[in-house]
Protein backbone atom coordinates (compact mmCIF):
# COMPACT_ATOMS: atom_id res chain seq x y z
CA UNK A 1 0.00 0.00 0.00
CA UNK A 2 2.72 2.28 0.53
CA UNK A 3 4.39 1.38 -2.32
CA UNK A 4 1.24 2.32 -4.01
CA UNK A 5 0.95 5.68 -2.71
CA UNK A 6 4.49 6.80 -3.43
CA UNK A 7 4.36 5.96 -7.11
CA UNK A 8 1.51 7.52 -7.24
CA UNK A 9 2.94 11.03 -5.51
CA UNK A 10 5.79 10.75 -8.08
CA UNK A 11 3.20 10.13 -11.09
CA UNK A 12 0.80 13.47 -9.58
CA UNK A 13 4.60 15.16 -9.38
CA UNK A 14 5.30 13.91 -13.08
CA UNK A 15 2.23 15.00 -14.71
CA UNK A 16 1.29 17.87 -12.62
CA UNK A 17 4.52 20.47 -11.63
CA UNK A 18 4.98 21.30 -8.32
CA UNK A 19 3.95 24.83 -8.68
CA UNK A 20 0.50 23.82 -9.59
CA UNK A 21 0.07 20.74 -7.28
CA UNK A 22 0.94 23.80 -4.71
CA UNK A 23 -1.65 26.05 -6.07
CA UNK A 24 -4.67 23.85 -6.12
CA UNK A 25 -3.43 23.16 -2.26
CA UNK A 26 -3.25 26.84 -1.54
CA UNK A 27 -6.53 27.20 -2.50
CA UNK A 28 -8.71 25.14 -0.48
CA UNK A 29 -9.40 26.50 3.02
CA UNK A 30 -7.25 26.32 6.15
CA UNK A 31 -7.65 22.97 7.58
CA UNK A 32 -5.05 22.87 10.62
CA UNK A 33 -6.77 21.91 13.77
CA UNK A 34 -4.16 24.22 15.69
CA UNK A 35 -5.24 27.13 13.46
CA UNK A 36 -8.82 26.74 13.17
CA UNK A 37 -8.57 26.52 17.03
CA UNK A 38 -6.61 29.77 17.26
CA UNK A 39 -8.87 31.48 15.11
CA UNK A 40 -11.82 30.33 16.94
CA UNK A 41 -9.88 31.98 20.13
CA UNK A 42 -9.66 35.30 18.16
CA UNK A 43 -13.46 34.59 17.47
CA UNK A 44 -13.59 35.66 20.94
CA UNK A 45 -11.71 38.53 21.03
CA UNK A 46 -14.79 40.69 19.01
CA UNK A 47 -13.30 44.36 19.53
CA UNK A 48 -10.09 45.05 18.12
CA UNK A 49 -7.97 48.36 17.51
CA UNK A 50 -6.24 49.50 14.17
CA UNK A 51 -3.46 52.19 13.26
CA UNK A 52 -2.74 53.50 9.99
CA UNK A 53 0.07 55.69 10.67
CA UNK A 54 3.27 56.75 8.60
CA UNK A 55 4.65 59.25 7.12
CA UNK A 56 1.33 60.34 5.23
CA UNK A 57 -0.04 61.94 8.67
CA UNK A 58 2.49 65.12 8.23
CA UNK A 59 0.15 66.13 5.46
CA UNK A 60 -2.79 64.96 6.79
CA UNK A 61 -3.55 63.20 4.01
CA UNK A 62 -4.89 59.25 3.03
CA UNK A 63 -2.59 57.12 3.46
CA UNK A 64 -0.19 56.17 0.56
CA UNK A 65 -3.01 56.50 -2.60
CA UNK A 66 -1.83 59.92 -3.70
CA UNK A 67 1.33 58.72 -5.39
CA UNK A 68 -0.96 56.22 -6.94
CA UNK A 69 -1.31 57.52 -10.40
CA UNK A 70 -5.33 56.24 -10.97
CA UNK A 71 -8.20 58.42 -12.35
CA UNK A 72 -10.36 58.20 -9.30
CA UNK A 73 -7.13 60.31 -6.79
CA UNK A 74 -7.03 63.85 -6.37
CA UNK A 75 -4.26 65.59 -5.80
CA UNK A 76 -5.71 69.29 -5.88
CA UNK A 77 -4.40 69.79 -9.73
CA UNK A 78 -0.70 69.13 -8.66
CA UNK A 79 1.80 68.02 -10.92
CA UNK A 80 2.41 64.08 -10.50
CA UNK A 81 5.94 63.79 -10.55
CA UNK A 82 6.32 66.69 -8.28
CA UNK A 83 4.17 65.57 -5.63
CA UNK A 84 5.57 61.99 -5.76
CA UNK A 85 9.09 63.68 -5.27
CA UNK A 86 7.57 66.06 -1.82
CA UNK A 87 6.39 62.71 -1.12
CA UNK A 88 9.13 60.91 -0.62
CA UNK A 89 10.99 63.35 1.00
CA UNK A 90 8.52 62.83 3.80
CA UNK A 91 11.23 60.42 5.72
CA UNK A 92 13.38 63.35 5.92
CA UNK A 93 10.93 65.48 8.27
CA UNK A 94 9.02 62.71 10.03
CA UNK A 95 9.65 63.25 13.88
CA UNK A 96 6.89 62.38 16.27
CA UNK A 97 7.57 64.08 19.63
CA UNK A 98 4.62 62.97 21.59
CA UNK A 99 4.73 58.90 20.34
CA UNK A 100 3.92 56.92 23.67
CA UNK A 101 2.68 53.65 22.78
CA UNK A 102 1.74 52.84 26.47
CA UNK A 103 -0.92 55.67 26.47
CA UNK A 104 -1.91 54.04 23.00
CA UNK A 105 -2.61 50.61 24.81
CA UNK A 106 -4.21 52.18 27.66
CA UNK A 107 -6.75 54.41 25.23
CA UNK A 108 -7.40 50.86 23.50
CA UNK A 109 -7.77 48.85 27.10
CA UNK A 110 -9.78 51.44 28.01
CA UNK A 111 -12.42 51.34 25.11
CA UNK A 112 -12.84 46.94 25.83
CA UNK A 113 -10.15 46.75 22.76
CA UNK A 114 -8.72 42.88 22.72
CA UNK A 115 -6.34 42.76 19.73
CA UNK A 116 -4.26 45.58 18.06
CA UNK A 117 -3.30 45.41 13.86
CA UNK A 118 -0.40 48.14 13.67
CA UNK A 119 0.46 49.29 10.23
CA UNK A 120 4.12 48.52 9.51
CA UNK A 121 4.23 49.27 6.08
CA UNK A 122 1.48 50.75 3.62
CA UNK A 123 1.59 51.12 -0.01
CA UNK A 124 4.41 53.78 -0.04
CA UNK A 125 7.07 51.80 0.91
CA UNK A 126 8.06 53.28 3.92
CA UNK A 127 9.10 50.92 7.38
CA UNK A 128 7.96 51.60 10.33
CA UNK A 129 10.36 48.84 11.71
CA UNK A 130 13.50 48.53 11.81
CA UNK A 131 14.81 46.84 8.34
CA UNK A 132 18.00 45.81 7.41
CA UNK A 133 16.66 45.66 3.14
CA UNK A 134 16.23 48.70 2.97
CA UNK A 135 17.29 52.69 4.61
CA UNK A 136 13.60 54.44 4.20
CA UNK A 137 12.12 53.26 7.44
CA UNK A 138 11.64 55.14 10.99
CA UNK A 139 15.45 53.85 11.72
CA UNK A 140 16.50 55.10 8.50
CA UNK A 141 19.83 57.42 8.17
CA UNK A 142 17.34 59.83 6.67
CA UNK A 143 14.34 59.83 8.61
CA UNK A 144 15.25 62.35 12.12
CA UNK A 145 12.72 59.60 14.33
CA UNK A 146 15.40 57.02 14.74
CA UNK A 147 12.83 55.01 16.52
CA UNK A 148 11.19 51.43 15.45
CA UNK A 149 7.88 51.99 16.13
CA UNK A 150 6.69 48.78 15.78
CA UNK A 151 8.86 47.64 18.50
CA UNK A 152 6.78 50.25 21.06
CA UNK A 153 3.79 49.96 19.52
CA UNK A 154 3.99 45.59 19.91
CA UNK A 155 5.71 45.66 23.45
CA UNK A 156 3.24 47.99 24.65
CA UNK A 157 -0.06 46.57 23.52
CA UNK A 158 1.29 43.06 24.61
CA UNK A 159 2.52 44.19 27.97
CA UNK A 160 -1.59 45.10 28.60
CA UNK A 161 -2.52 41.63 27.00
CA UNK A 162 -3.64 42.54 23.41
CA UNK A 163 -3.27 40.25 20.59
CA UNK A 164 -0.16 41.69 18.22
CA UNK A 165 -1.27 41.90 14.76
CA UNK A 166 1.11 43.32 11.96
CA UNK A 167 -0.43 45.26 8.92
CA UNK A 168 2.17 44.61 5.61
CA UNK A 169 1.52 45.80 2.26
CA UNK A 170 2.47 43.13 -0.65
CA UNK A 171 3.07 45.84 -2.70
CA UNK A 172 5.87 48.43 -2.24
CA UNK A 173 5.76 51.55 -4.49
CA UNK A 174 8.86 52.72 -3.12
CA UNK A 175 10.85 49.36 -4.03
CA UNK A 176 12.77 49.67 -7.29
CA UNK A 177 11.86 46.44 -8.37
CA UNK A 178 8.01 46.84 -7.80
CA UNK A 179 7.79 50.65 -9.30
CA UNK A 180 11.04 50.94 -11.98
CA UNK A 181 12.44 54.20 -12.20
CA UNK A 182 13.26 53.13 -15.77
CA UNK A 183 9.20 53.24 -16.26
CA UNK A 184 6.19 55.81 -15.48
CA UNK A 185 4.12 54.36 -13.03
CA UNK A 186 0.46 54.06 -14.67
CA UNK A 187 -1.56 52.50 -11.97
CA UNK A 188 -0.94 50.53 -8.41
CA UNK A 189 0.14 47.75 -10.28
CA UNK A 190 3.91 46.53 -11.26
CA UNK A 191 4.97 48.49 -14.33
CA UNK A 192 7.43 45.96 -15.98
CA UNK A 193 6.00 43.20 -17.86
CA UNK A 194 7.35 40.37 -15.11
CA UNK A 195 7.96 37.72 -17.89
CA UNK A 196 10.48 40.36 -19.49
CA UNK A 197 12.33 40.53 -16.15
CA UNK A 198 11.43 38.05 -13.77
CA UNK A 199 15.04 38.25 -12.10
CA UNK A 200 13.78 42.07 -11.22
CA UNK A 201 10.56 40.24 -10.20
CA UNK A 202 12.14 37.50 -7.62
CA UNK A 203 14.25 40.33 -6.25
CA UNK A 204 11.02 41.93 -5.11
CA UNK A 205 9.78 38.69 -3.99
CA UNK A 206 13.28 38.31 -2.17
CA UNK A 207 12.83 41.45 -0.72
CA UNK A 208 9.23 41.11 1.13
CA UNK A 209 10.36 37.57 2.30
CA UNK A 210 12.98 39.08 3.95
CA UNK A 211 11.13 42.20 5.51
CA UNK A 212 8.67 39.47 6.57
CA UNK A 213 11.13 37.25 8.22
CA UNK A 214 11.69 40.45 9.95
CA UNK A 215 8.48 41.02 11.64
CA UNK A 216 7.65 37.89 12.10
CA UNK A 217 11.23 36.53 14.08
CA UNK A 218 12.26 39.98 15.78
CA UNK A 219 9.25 41.12 17.60
CA UNK A 220 8.06 38.33 19.93
CA UNK A 221 5.29 36.25 19.43
CA UNK A 222 3.09 38.17 16.96
CA UNK A 223 -0.87 36.52 16.98
CA UNK A 224 -1.79 38.00 13.37
CA UNK A 225 0.00 38.81 10.18
CA UNK A 226 -2.44 41.29 8.01
CA UNK A 227 -1.53 41.28 4.66
CA UNK A 228 -3.08 44.05 2.23
CA UNK A 229 -2.45 45.00 -1.54
CA UNK A 230 -5.30 41.93 -2.60
CA UNK A 231 -3.76 42.41 -6.58
CA UNK A 232 -1.02 40.49 -5.58
CA UNK A 233 -2.25 37.76 -5.92
CA UNK A 234 -2.26 33.85 -7.60
CA UNK A 235 -2.80 32.98 -11.26
CA UNK A 236 -5.77 30.53 -9.04
CA UNK A 237 -7.69 33.45 -7.31
CA UNK A 238 -8.09 35.43 -10.04
CA UNK A 239 -12.04 36.06 -11.72
CA UNK A 240 -14.20 38.74 -12.91
CA UNK A 241 -14.15 40.50 -9.99
CA UNK A 242 -10.36 40.43 -9.44
CA UNK A 243 -9.61 40.60 -12.44
CA UNK A 244 -9.14 44.67 -13.00
CA UNK A 245 -6.96 45.04 -9.94
CA UNK A 246 -4.34 43.67 -12.60
CA UNK A 247 -3.81 46.99 -14.06
CA UNK A 248 -3.49 47.91 -17.48
CA UNK A 249 -1.05 44.90 -18.37
CA UNK A 250 -3.31 42.25 -16.76
CA UNK A 251 -0.51 40.19 -15.51
CA UNK A 252 -0.58 38.03 -12.49
CA UNK A 253 1.58 39.08 -9.66
CA UNK A 254 1.97 36.42 -7.26
CA UNK A 255 4.24 35.58 -4.06
CA UNK A 256 4.90 32.06 -2.52
CA UNK A 257 2.66 32.49 0.57
CA UNK A 258 3.45 28.65 1.36
CA UNK A 259 6.79 30.62 1.59
CA UNK A 260 5.54 33.57 4.02
CA UNK A 261 3.47 31.04 5.88
CA UNK A 262 5.57 28.30 6.58
CA UNK A 263 8.67 30.90 7.60
CA UNK A 264 6.07 32.98 9.10
CA UNK A 265 4.97 30.28 11.41
CA UNK A 266 8.82 28.73 12.99
CA UNK A 267 8.26 30.82 15.77
CA UNK A 268 4.96 31.73 15.70
CA UNK A 269 3.37 28.07 15.31
CA UNK A 270 -0.66 29.05 15.62
CA UNK A 271 0.01 32.71 13.74
CA UNK A 272 -3.56 33.73 12.21
CA UNK A 273 -2.51 34.78 8.63
CA UNK A 274 -5.19 37.50 6.59
CA UNK A 275 -4.25 37.35 2.89
CA UNK A 276 -6.77 39.94 2.47
CA UNK A 277 -9.35 39.14 -0.99
CA UNK A 278 -7.55 36.43 -2.46
CA UNK A 279 -9.27 33.35 -0.44
CA UNK A 280 -8.00 29.69 0.07
CA UNK A 281 -5.67 28.41 2.32
CA UNK A 282 -3.70 31.80 3.92
CA UNK A 283 -7.12 34.02 4.04
CA UNK A 284 -8.19 32.48 7.50
CA UNK A 285 -10.47 34.93 8.25
CA UNK A 286 -12.15 37.64 5.91
CA UNK A 287 -12.38 41.55 6.17
CA UNK A 288 -14.83 43.46 4.79
CA UNK A 289 -13.79 46.79 4.57
CA UNK A 290 -15.87 50.07 5.83
CA UNK A 291 -18.82 47.70 5.67
CA UNK A 292 -21.05 45.26 8.27
CA UNK A 293 -22.51 42.57 6.10
CA UNK A 294 -26.67 42.27 6.00
CA UNK A 295 -27.19 38.88 7.61
CA UNK A 296 -24.52 36.14 9.68
CA UNK A 297 -21.66 34.94 7.01
CA UNK A 298 -20.60 31.23 7.03
CA UNK A 299 -17.35 31.87 7.98
CA UNK A 300 -15.17 33.72 10.18
CA UNK A 301 -14.98 37.45 9.16
CA UNK A 302 -13.77 41.07 10.64
CA UNK A 303 -15.29 44.52 9.92
CA UNK A 304 -12.43 46.71 9.64
CA UNK A 305 -13.42 49.95 10.02
CA UNK A 306 -12.71 53.62 10.39
CA UNK A 307 -13.69 55.92 13.28
CA UNK A 308 -13.42 59.09 10.86
CA UNK A 309 -13.90 59.10 7.47
CA UNK A 310 -10.29 58.50 6.67
CA UNK A 311 -8.37 55.35 7.79
CA UNK A 312 -5.11 58.44 8.45
CA UNK A 313 -5.12 60.89 10.04
CA UNK A 314 -6.59 64.19 8.67
CA UNK A 315 -7.89 67.55 10.54
CA UNK A 316 -11.08 68.08 11.13
CA UNK A 317 -12.35 64.28 10.30
CA UNK A 318 -15.79 63.16 10.89
CA UNK A 319 -15.99 60.99 13.27
CA UNK A 320 -18.79 58.74 13.64
CA UNK A 321 -20.67 59.45 16.75
CA UNK A 322 -20.77 56.58 20.56
CA UNK A 323 -24.20 55.36 19.46
CA UNK A 324 -23.32 55.33 16.07
CA UNK A 325 -20.04 52.50 17.05
CA UNK A 326 -21.61 50.67 20.30
CA UNK A 327 -24.60 49.89 17.56
CA UNK A 328 -22.28 48.95 15.09
CA UNK A 329 -20.31 46.20 17.80
CA UNK A 330 -23.42 44.51 18.42
CA UNK A 331 -24.57 44.39 14.85
CA UNK A 332 -21.51 42.68 13.82
CA UNK A 333 -21.23 40.40 16.79
CA UNK A 334 -24.93 39.45 16.28
CA UNK A 335 -23.92 38.28 12.70
CA UNK A 336 -20.69 36.56 13.84
CA UNK A 337 -18.12 38.49 13.18
CA UNK A 338 -14.97 40.87 14.85
CA UNK A 339 -15.02 44.42 14.49
CA UNK A 340 -11.62 46.30 13.96
CA UNK A 341 -11.81 49.79 14.71
CA UNK A 342 -9.52 52.05 12.75
CA UNK A 343 -7.70 55.26 14.41
CA UNK A 344 -5.10 57.81 12.88
CA UNK A 345 -2.68 59.37 15.27
CA UNK A 346 -1.53 62.56 13.75
CA UNK A 347 2.08 63.58 13.26
CA UNK A 348 3.40 63.44 16.42
CA UNK A 349 1.82 60.49 17.67
CA UNK A 350 -1.30 62.12 19.57
CA UNK A 351 -4.47 59.79 19.32
CA UNK A 352 -7.22 62.55 18.80
CA UNK A 353 -9.40 63.85 21.36
CA UNK A 354 -12.50 63.07 19.59
CA UNK A 355 -11.32 59.20 19.22
CA UNK A 356 -10.04 59.08 22.88
CA UNK A 357 -13.68 60.54 23.96
CA UNK A 358 -15.60 57.67 22.12
CA UNK A 359 -12.89 55.37 23.38
CA UNK A 360 -13.84 55.78 27.03
CA UNK A 361 -17.34 56.04 26.13
CA UNK A 362 -17.64 52.61 24.67
CA UNK A 363 -15.27 51.29 26.98
CA UNK A 364 -17.75 52.30 30.03
CA UNK A 365 -20.95 50.66 27.76
CA UNK A 366 -18.35 47.18 27.25
CA UNK A 367 -17.48 47.40 31.44
CA UNK A 368 -21.37 46.80 32.18
CA UNK A 369 -22.89 45.00 29.18
CA UNK A 370 -19.51 42.98 27.56
CA UNK A 371 -21.38 39.81 28.44
CA UNK A 372 -23.55 40.02 25.89
CA UNK A 373 -20.57 40.70 22.98
CA UNK A 374 -16.94 38.73 24.59
CA UNK A 375 -16.88 35.05 23.50
CA UNK A 376 -20.40 34.57 22.23
CA UNK A 377 -21.47 33.79 18.96
CA UNK A 378 -24.91 34.40 16.98
CA UNK A 379 -28.09 33.25 18.13
CA UNK A 380 -31.25 33.27 15.62
CA UNK A 381 -32.66 35.59 13.89
CA UNK A 382 -29.58 37.46 14.68
CA UNK A 383 -30.91 40.35 14.14
CA UNK A 384 -35.22 41.81 14.19
CA UNK A 385 -35.75 45.44 13.93
CA UNK A 386 -33.69 47.39 16.75
CA UNK A 387 -32.72 44.13 18.51
CA UNK A 388 -29.50 42.23 18.20
CA UNK A 389 -29.09 38.20 19.23
CA UNK A 390 -26.24 36.98 20.87
CA UNK A 391 -25.52 33.56 23.11
CA UNK A 392 -22.31 32.17 25.38
CA UNK A 393 -20.74 29.46 23.11
CA UNK A 394 -22.22 27.35 25.04
CA UNK A 395 -25.75 27.71 24.79
CA UNK A 396 -26.64 28.23 27.85
CA UNK A 397 -26.55 32.03 28.37
CA UNK A 398 -29.14 33.61 25.39
CA UNK A 399 -29.36 37.64 24.82
CA UNK A 400 -30.97 40.08 23.45
CA UNK A 401 -29.42 43.84 22.82
CA UNK A 402 -31.75 46.14 21.98
CA UNK A 403 -30.41 49.28 20.10
CA UNK A 404 -31.51 52.71 21.26
CA UNK A 405 -31.20 56.34 20.68
CA UNK A 406 -30.33 57.78 24.19
CA UNK A 407 -27.70 57.02 25.84
CA UNK A 408 -26.60 54.16 26.66
CA UNK A 409 -27.61 53.33 23.48
CA UNK A 410 -28.20 49.51 24.00
CA UNK A 411 -29.40 47.34 26.61
CA UNK A 412 -28.82 44.21 27.46
CA UNK A 413 -31.68 41.51 28.20
CA UNK A 414 -30.92 38.17 29.08
CA UNK A 415 -33.36 35.51 27.76
CA UNK A 416 -32.23 32.41 29.07
CA UNK A 417 -29.55 31.22 31.62
CA UNK A 418 -28.65 32.78 35.13
CA UNK A 419 -29.63 36.56 35.44
CA UNK A 420 -26.96 38.95 36.18
CA UNK A 421 -27.72 41.69 38.23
Amino acid sequence: MKKTLLALALLSSFLFPLSTLHAQHDSIPESDPAILQRIDEWQDLKFGFMMHWGIYAQWGIVESWNICNEAWINRGGANYEDYKRAYWALNKTFNPQHFNPEKWATAAKGAGMRYVVFTTKHHDGFCMFDSRYTDYSSTGRECPAKTDFTRGVVDAFRSHGFWTGLYFSKPDWHNDDYWAHEWATPDRNVNYAISDHPDRWQRFCDYTYGQLHELTHNYGPIDILWLDGGWIRPAWSVNDETRPWLGCSGQVQELDMHHIARDARESNPQMIIVDRSVGGRYENYRTPEKQVPDTLLPYPWETCMTMGDSWSYVPNDNYKSTRELIHMLCDVVAKGGNLLLNVGPDADGNLPQEAIQRMEEIGRWLEKNGYAIYGTRPLKPYTQGNVRYTQSKDGKHQYAITLTDESPYATVKELKGKKRK
